[in-house]
């Protein structure tokens, strides 16, 4: 057999030589882990292990029933009810009626409340009211929606436990106080939104100047122990245009005596 000329053997080392050092320069390629949009940090801890409850209710009492807003749908899919209401009727959170919070009072219907916020129109960086904290259920749904929610509750232990409730589900932006909410709140006025949550049997002055130019008030008004009449109210400078939504049951709004 013929022997290999010895600089063909050199170059063959040297092309070896070369593969492997470009082979180990080379990066080694990693699979990467897909990565997971991050979402906004919701407002509670705690577990959630009705959601798919409340997805039922939004679906089947709220959207079908007309309520179109993105935020308003996003806000009741998202605060848990069941948080806010009594242990004597948790299981009953998500049904489509009013629940008994005690001192007379009640949470009102879900879909009442998406209605009379949907109606508001608020967006983010809105200054809102709210009379009559009650549970806060109403109150953690504005703060899904606006950083800028005031609210007064007239029965003391009602105002303490929703206080205690919003900071145990991180609601802590919500500013709450114990008072008559017939004279609103004029050291944060004007608002851009007024929600009222108990029936008066008449628009109070002091909302309507609290009221920001451009402003809306939802408010049931009527007798107490009847139906009322809930009203969208909206400012256009000294001048107020009304709205009769149609008719609701509330609460008669509590004053000091």
């Amino acid at each position: 057999m013929r022997k290999p000329v010895p600089w063909v053997i050199a170059g063959l080392l040297l092309i070896i030589a070369l593969t492997v050092f470009v082979m180990r320069t080379l990066p080694v390629p990693r699979t990467t882990a897909r990565e997971t949009p991050t979402t906004r940090e919701t407002s509670t801890a705690l577990p959630d292990d009705r959601r798919e409850e409340r997805l039922r209710m939004v679906e089947l009492q709220i959207r079908a029933r007309g309520v179109k807003d993105p935020r308003v749908l996003a806000a009741m899919e998202k605060v848990p009810r069941h948080e806010f209401v009594p242990a004597d009727v948790l299981d009953e959170a998500y049904n489509d009626y009013p629940l008994p919070i005690g001192y007379g009072q009640t949470i009102s219907q879900p879909y009442i409340v998406a209605v009379m916020t949907e109606l508001l129109k608020l967006k983010p960086g809105d200054k809102a009211l709210e009379i009559g904290t009650g549970s806060g259920y109403q109150a953690a749904i504005l703060a899904e929606i606006t950083d800028k929610v005031y609210s007064i509750e007239i029965i003391p232990q009602l105002a303490e436990r929703a206080r205690a409730t919003l900071d145990r589900m991180g609601y802590h932006s919500v500013v709450t106080r114990h008072g008559d909410g017939y004279w609103g709140w004029q050291e944060h006025a004007p608002f851009d939104a007024i929600i009222v949550t108990a029936a008066p049997d008449h628009v109070p002055q002091p909302l309507l100047q609290q009221l920001a130019d451009g402003g809306r008030m939802v408010i049931p008004v009527g007798p107490p122990g009847g139906y009322q009449s809930l009203w969208l109210i909206t400012r256009e400078g000294d001048e107020y245009r009304n709205f009769n939504w149609g008719g609701v049951r509330f609460v008669p709004l509590t004053r000091l005596e």
